[in-house]
């Protein structure tokens, strides 16, 4: 007689029931997490059986395998091992809704059961960037938005550019109710500097189903900006009857138009000597004339900017007469003298200032009675006796 399959398996349990094996026997499982579209093993073991049976149940109780016979029609549900201390099943190319609760039940009286938990782990989408339009003028505010769907759990969002992370960002978790994953997005805001043209922002997508390895969307940033512009000279020291070549470096985007060379304001007065060649002005046979402010411009369609060079021709006498003596010191030496000499001429006429008021003191003494200077000194003293000598110190 030949049993129907649904019969043969109430024989197994009503024979699993029957044979009662030790009160000490329980089924051991494990959690297992696998990726979404992987492939799940669930494993069941005893590590003393009377050849009691074993059973793997899904989360809606519904039966997989009892022993080693299949009681579900689905096809990605395999055997892997059947005995009587082990029943391992595999479950391939798993979906969000294989996630739950699994039962092993060993068929003992009463029956024992062990839980394994199966989470499905929910890849995140390749992310996108959105919100950059190309090209865009500095000094204007950027957004830039990286956005992924159907991670689970919610992934993380990073921030780069040019290697280097970006910490200050908003971040924006969304659940799916329907699928049980996240839309998770973030948002890079900044204002555009022309240091950031040709940076690479990149939005890196970090999960635990990447296995380390995350996903990564990449912008490579167009800036535009004016014109920055310098001048680079060939000569640090020009003389006269040499040459020199101004460099005028100008760095803009788009790239600067022709450059514009001018002299003092206005045109360059000698079209002979001074040749523009593109960037370059080539000035030769330098003179003292050639002396001025040279400026060079540079455009774009973004703006305008310039700088400009002092030109100071040396004379090659004057440079050559400095391998002399040294003119500071001799300049030195020459104000000491002065100052000395000036010093003397303050003392000397001071000491003469003083002895003139002496003599005009003794001559008012004795001019009352005098009819002439020799006898107004002579008098003053009142004494004959030394009237030569007086009259010798008046002459």
């Amino acid at each position: 007689m030949r049993l129907k399959p649904g019969a043969l398996l109430r024989f197994y349990s009503l024979c699993g029931i029957l044979i009662q094996g030790s009160q000490g026997q329980f089924p051991l499982t494990q959690n297992v997490t696998v990726v979404e579209g992987g492939t799940a093993n669930l494993t069941c073991r005893v590590d003393q059986n009377d050849n009691t049976s074993l059973q793997w149940s899904n989360p809606a109780q519904q039966t997989l395998y009892f022993d080693d016979k299949k009681a579900l029609r689905d096809n990605r549900i395999e055997l892997v091992r059947a005995s009587w201390h082990e029943l391992s099943i595999s479950v391939s190319d798993v979906s969000l809704s294989d996630e739950g609760q699994y039962t092993c039940s060993l068929f003992t009286m009463p029956v024992k059961t062990s839980k394994a938990f199966l989470t499905v782990l929910g890849v995140p989408e390749k992310p996108q960037i959105t919100g950059f339009t190309s090209p865009v003028m500095e000094g204007e505010r950027m957004q830039l938005t990286c956005k992924t769907s159907g991670s689970k759990p919610a992934a993380d969002i990073r921030w780069f550019k040019n290697d280097k992370e970006v910490k200050d960002v908003k971040y924006l978790k969304e659940e799916d109710a329907t699928r049980k994953t996240f839309t998770v997005s973030s948002t890079l805001d900044f204002l555009a500097d022309r240091n950031d043209d040709g940076a690479v922002v990149s939005c890196r997508v970090d999960h635990e189903s990447l296995n380390a390895t995350p996903q990564i969307a990449m912008q490579v940033l167009e800036i535009h900006y004016t014109p920055l512009v310098k001048i680079i000279s060939s000569n640090s020291w020009p003389e006269e009857g040499q040459s020199i070549i101004l460099t005028c470096e100008s760095k803009g985007k788009p790239v600067p138009e022709p450059v514009l060379w001018t002299k003092d304001g206005g045109e360059l007065p000698d079209p002979e000597r001074m040749v523009v060649n593109g960037r370059v002005l080539s000035i030769s046979f330098l003179n003292k004339t050639d002396n001025g402010t040279y400026r060079c411009e540079a455009k774009n369609p973004i703006g305008r900017n310039s700088t400009e060079y002092v030109l100071i021709v040396h004379d090659p006498n004057a440079l050559a007469g400095q391998t002399g003596p040294d003119h500071a010191l001799i300049g030195g030496i020459v104000a000491v003298v002065v100052f000395v000499t000036l010093c003397s001429i303050i003392l000397l006429g001071r000491y003469l200032a003083r002895h003139k008021g002496t003599y005009l003191t003794n001559e008012a003494k004795g001019a009352e009675d005098a009819p002439d200077a020799d006898t107004a000194i002579i008098n003053a003293e009142g004494s004959q006796v030394n009237a030569e000598e007086k009259k010798e110190y008046f002459i």
